[in-house]
């Protein structure tokens, strides 16, 4: 599902054009990305949360040489999918 099919489906069941519900979906993106950025931790009860977790350094492999290579810290954003998602997503497909 893209975000296009994302927006057909709420302009649909909610009347509200796909232009209004566009932004709407975009403004909702950018909030969240410019939280991640300030390293603010976003919680959507019955939906997850976002954070940014702190990878360390480490040194990986290169697979087609064999040789060693560092990869150096990074802020990466995470989302943990909440317990009441999972069920939900679990007994659709039981």
């Amino acid at each position: 599902m893209t975000k296009a099919d994302i927006v057909d489906v709420i302009s649909s069941s909610t009347g509200i054009t796909k232009v209004e519900t566009e932004a709407v979906v975009n403004g909702f993106i950018d909030t969240v990305i410019d939280a991640m950025k300030r390293g603010e931790h976003i919680e959507l009860r019955g939906f997850g949360s976002f954070k940014v977790v702190k990878r360390a350094q480490r040194v990986a492999r290169n697979p087609k040489t064999n040789e060693e290579v560092i990869v150096p810290e990074q802020h990466v954003p995470v989302l943990k999918i909440s317990k009441d998602f999972k069920e939900q997503v679990n007994e659709a497909h039981n």
